[in-house]
């Protein structure tokens, strides 16, 4: 059975509303939420600091529709790049699980998927998309394995804001063939994917394995200090059975000589 995640569930200082909005979550059937802190520094005297305890929230948290386990809450941090400055790896860093860039630039667009230790991209949503994506810059950042994230909520509250998220979404398919991630069932924002030119295993994929995929990702960007990339040999099969049919000397001589 999938299990179903949202990582952006927006941090209010309403702790009533809060917890609410997590238990309407379990009860949907999300087994995990992020709690989401937005920082914009072009602000002024907006800051990073560190997330509240999520331990906090509940005694007992409450159990997910289905599962015989209470939900899991992560936190997470969102950095508004306008500026290169604005996005430097801080110690603060490491206090969110996950860690995601909305750059407003094109250069900035290229710096988070090339260059930006985080786990997510957002894509704009309400607004029209200022710059083109280039296929280059989206398979950097699928390689690295970041993911992007476009946001459904403007989708469902203003019918211009749904022309700006379907076209943004379209745009970013069409540079990269699929990956994409107030509150609706998990099985609603599948459906909700086809808008956005997902196949219905895509939009599954987009709030279950994906997720999955960016837990993991920023777990290991809290904790590891390189990867280990293997590949599969590409030798064809034949030419392998050739070599294994040589003499193990005579193969020496010939390895040797080459």
């Amino acid at each position: 059975m999938a299990v179903f995640m949202d990582f952006n569930i927006s941090y209010t200082t309403d702790k009533k509303r809060l917890q609410s909005v997590i238990e309407t979550a379990a009860h949907l059937g999300y087994s995990t939420v992020a709690i989401n802190y937005v920082v914009d520094l072009e602000q002024s005297k907006q800051e990073i600091g560190k997330p509240k305890c999520v331990s906090e929230l509940f005694d007992t948290f409450p159990i997910v529709q289905g599962k015989s386990r209470p939900i899991k809450v992560l936190n997470r941090l969102t950095v508004v790049a306008s500026r290169a400055a604005h996005f430097k790896p801080l110690r603060e860093y490491k206090a969110y699980d996950l860690v995601a860039a909305y750059p407003k630039t094109e250069t900035l667009f290229h710096a988070a998927c090339m260059e930006f230790t985080i786990d997510i991209i957002c894509v704009a949503a309400t607004e029209k998309q200022p710059f083109f994506f280039k296929r280059s810059s989206v398979e950097g950042a699928i390689e690295r394995g970041v993911f992007f994230e476009v946001s459904y909520t403007p989708a469902i509250r203003d019918s211009t804001m749904r022309r700006h998220t379907i076209a943004n979404a379209l745009n970013l398919m069409e540079a990269c063939k699929g990956k994409p991630l107030e509150l609706r069932g998990p099985y609603d924002i599948a459906n909700l994917g086809l808008l956005f030119g997902l196949s219905e295993e895509e939009g599954k994929a987009a709030i279950s394995t994906n997720c999955r995929a960016v837990h993991l990702h920023g777990e290991m960007r809290k904790t590891a200090l390189g990867i280990v990339h293997s590949m599969k040999n590409e030798q064809p099969l034949t030419e392998r059975q050739e070599e294994e049919d040589v003499p193990a000397s005579k193969r020496a001589k010939i390895e040797m000589a080459q």
